[in-house]
């Protein structure tokens, strides 16, 4: 599973959308799915995604922070 469709499935699991995310932070939809898919960075953004999921941000994109970057 492509992680942009990995992220999708563990949103609708735990019941909201990358819309949902984006309309919460003031966004566009097609800013935050961007930012999903990797194409763009926001702190912000993967914030939001990695708490609606109840994951780390070094989870879903841990080609983008180094091993030991996130302590928490």
């Amino acid at each position: 599973m492509e992680q942009h469709d990995h992220i999708k499935w563990l949103l609708r699991t735990k019941g909201t959308s990358l819309s949902e995310i984006a309309k919460s932070l003031g966004l566009s939809p097609t800013g935050v799915t961007q930012v999903s898919k990797g194409r763009a960075r926001s702190k912000r953004v993967e914030n939001a995604i990695a708490e609606a999921t109840g994951l780390k941000p070094s989870q879903l994109w841990p080609e983008k922070y180094p091993q030991h970057a996130e302590t928490n």
